[in-house]
């Protein structure tokens, strides 16, 4: 992602009212910052809510982190998304503790571990084809010990990361991560 003239511009914590006010100080408290992205998002507290509350649900499943961040960064990767795909290498390295082999591996949909790869495949299948995938796309993930419980988390993963793309493509988000290019 290039970026020009943000669409939407930031709404600074510090001058934010009302529900975006609250939901802005949500994010600092629990990243101990606030990314660029949020603050766009406070445009739309309904949007801003729906991100944080997405979020938290799709973390309190059974992938753990260091697969989330490379499910955000192979679907980044798949929408042009320089913001997310800078985002999660970065939380991915530094958070996760994913090699740098495995995170780049991840911008292909590819792991070392088999499992790993599997999900990742499974998920692009599923982004790239608007859910309508192959039976045996779904059985050779299934063959790599995919479950059904980890099927249906792809999809809430996909919607929380396609989310993000979209916007921070519409919005041209200033990156503030340690920019990886697309």
């Amino acid at each position: 992602m290039t970026v020009t003239t943000a669409t939407l511009a930031p709404i600074q914590p510090e001058d934010a009212t009302g529900v975006a006010k609250d939901l802005l100080a949500q994010v600092q408290k629990g990243l101990g910052r606030v990314p660029n992205m949020t603050k766009v998002m406070a445009n739309s507290p309904a949007l801003l809510k729906s991100y944080l509350v997405l979020s938290a649900a799709v973390g309190s499943g059974t992938l753990p982190a260091a697969v989330r961040d490379r499910l955000a960064i192979a679907t980044a990767q798949l929408n042009g998304c320089e913001y997310c795909l800078s985002a999660h290498t970065y939380i991915g390295s530094n958070v996760s503790k994913v090699t740098a082999d495995e995170l780049d591996s991840a911008r292909r949909s590819d792991s070392t571990n088999p499992h790993v790869a599997a999900l990742l495949t499974l998920s692009s299948a599923i982004a790239e084809n608007a859910g309508d995938v192959a039976e045996d796309a779904i059985a050779k993930a299934r063959e790599a010990g995919v479950t059904d419980q980890e099927i249906g988390e792809l999809v809430a993963n996909l919607a929380l990361n396609v989310l993000t793309n979209y916007f921070n493509v519409l919005a041209r988000v200033e990156n503030d991560w340690p920019v990886v290019a697309l």
